[in-house]
């Protein structure tokens, strides 16, 4: 693990940093150009339409479409291009690129708008020729854009009557910036709808002032996925700090799962030597993918809760979904306006669906050993009405002392439906083993006193999807010790409040 943090500072410090900013020397140049950035005003409005910012509208439903272009202030380009007026616009602004080219997820996304909503006007807004410079180029030129995008909704909403409340903005990188100075630009009293920010980029852009950035003051809701946030001497791909109303950061952040370091030489051998930047593309552009994600996979949606920090989350206290605090995450959210941003936090799998379970367990544990701190190794295994999920790992963040009760959240990518039964192992170690035979060696007389055991009467579970809570008890009540390689079965303990509980929740009934 050690090992794969120190490629990913030296990838992310080398590839992000080399590839974009070789043409600034010292630091005080970069500083201008931050300051440049900071005070630049916005072009004035109504300028005439900016012909490198093209509008695209996406003419087809499959993953590489016909598209057809709309040129602002050219009424009959809406009506070559069958754009439907009266119909809601989604319009896709990708980031910065290396390459010139538009990536393969716009394709995908488009596709699976339309496949979501046939009616739906999708608009890819192509700014290539401008995001395809040093980075602190592009970074300079998403103000432009923004300008651009802003002018285009005005033009729709005075000479076509499309409402700015009928649109939906979705950035990725830079492009989720680009959607906030198109939001604050905007002229009128009407908002625009919904931004959504796919991991919007964090240089330059890091702990800037709100109206230099996207925020949540630049469309009536904003949504923002966090997938690549690990820092380095300061700099993150992705934005770390909060943007949005919601602001979820799946996995915490900062890496994603099937993204790690230790997949480069996989990446290698199928794309060469871009398999490095594919490694570091892979979390980033994992926002993109789970917000199709939300798109087609309709009835696996992906659940969020709101947590202070991702320690916390960690430990299972967070899976509440009392006054808006937990939430879908991507294109089915709940449009919930919060005066102060929320920090959403949930598992996912590596690959699509990206959907998991997460639960919470309470247990307290009784430690035999008295003043003795214990670090077992410990599984569980879930039974439910519609499948099983086993041996999954316990992470404990402390060592476990007498008579304290730990949280701990396990997840798991099956639907096991209502939970009916657990399953608790201490695995048990070969150097464990090793150890625990010397010392029953040279103390063959202590061994009563000097076995490491752990009683555990009841475990708490909450499910977060369902927010059901089911109390466990050991099924065999006459020895409820707790052995390395040894496991208990637990199951509901009879009249278990949460199950009457759970009975009110189905019904609709408030606890």
């Amino acid at each position: 693990n050690s090992r794969g943090l120190k490629m990913s500072n030296l990838l992310l410090f080398s590839i992000h940093v080399a590839l974009s900013f070789t043409w600034v020397s010292d630091e005080s140049a970069m500083c201008s150009i931050f300051l440049d950035i900071a005070t630049e005003q916005p072009p004035l409005k109504r300028t005439p339409h900016d012909p490198i910012t093209k509008f695209q509208l996406y003419k087809g439903h499959t993953f590489i479409g016909e598209m057809c272009r709309i040129l602002p202030q050219q009424s009959k380009t809406l009506e070559a291009c069958n754009f439907n007026t009266s119909s809601p616009v989604v319009m896709i602004i990708h980031g910065w690129t290396l390459d010139g080219m538009l990536e393969n997820w716009i394709w995908k996304m488009a596709a699976a708008l339309k496949i979501r909503q046939r009616d739906v006007n999708v608009i890819i807004v192509d700014w290539l020729l401008l995001a395809h410079q040093h980075y602190p180029v592009a970074v300079k030129n998403t103000q432009r854009v923004g300008q651009a995008i802003a002018n285009f909704l005005d033009w729709l909403e005075e000479f076509h009557q499309l409402s700015k409340g009928k649109v939906h903005l979705i950035g990725y990188s830079l492009g989720a910036h680009v959607s906030g100075f198109a939001g604050n630009y905007i002229s009128g009293s009407t908002k625009i709808s919904r931004i959504t920010g796919l991991d919007p980029a964090g240089p330059l852009f890091e702990g800037v002032p709100s109206n230099h950035r996207l925020s949540p003051d630049d469309a009536d809701f904003v949504d923002a996925l966090h997938t690549f946030t690990h820092g380095h001497m300061g700099l993150s791909v992705g934005i770390q700090q909060t943007v949005a109303h919601y602001d979820f950061y799946p996995n915490g952040g900062t890496f994603q799962p099937g993204c790690y370091f230790k997949h480069m030489y996989k990446h290698i051998a199928e794309y060469g030597i871009l398999g490095i930047t594919q490694t570091v593309k892979c979390a980033h552009e994992r926002s993109v993918h789970l917000f199709i994600d939300s798109l087609l996979n309709e009835d696996k949606q992906s659940v969020a809760y709101w947590c202070n920090d991702l320690n916390t989350f960690n430990k299972g206290v967070c899976l509440s979904c009392r006054k808006n605090r937990c939430n879908t995450l991507g294109y089915n959210i709940k449009k919930v306006r919060t005066q102060r941003s929320k920090k959403m936090y949930l598992k996912t799998r590596a690959n699509m669906p990206f959907k998991v379970y997460h639960y919470q367990f309470k247990i307290r544990f009784i430690n035999q050993i008295e003043h003795r701190k214990l670090e077992p190794s410990l599984t569980v295994s879930l039974y439910g009405t519609k499948g099983d999920s086993e041996n999954l790992p316990v992470r404990l963040f402390e060592s476990i002392t007498p008579n304290k009760t730990y949280t701990f959240l396990i997840y798991t990518d099956i639907n096991i439906g209502d939970l009916m039964m657990l399953k608790f192992k201490w695995e048990n170690s070969a150097a464990w083993t090793n150890l625990w035979n010397t010392v029953k060696t040279y103390f063959p007389w202590r061994q009563g006193d000097i076995n490491p055991e752990l009683i555990v009467r009841k475990i708490r579970v909450k499910a977060g999807e369902t927010q059901h809570k089911v109390t466990f008890c050991s099924l065999n009540t006459a020895n409820m010790n707790l052995q390395p390689a040894m496991e208990k079965i637990f199951i509901k303990c009879k009249g278990d409040r949460g199950s009457r509980q759970n009975r009110r929740l189905r019904n609709g009934t408030k606890i």
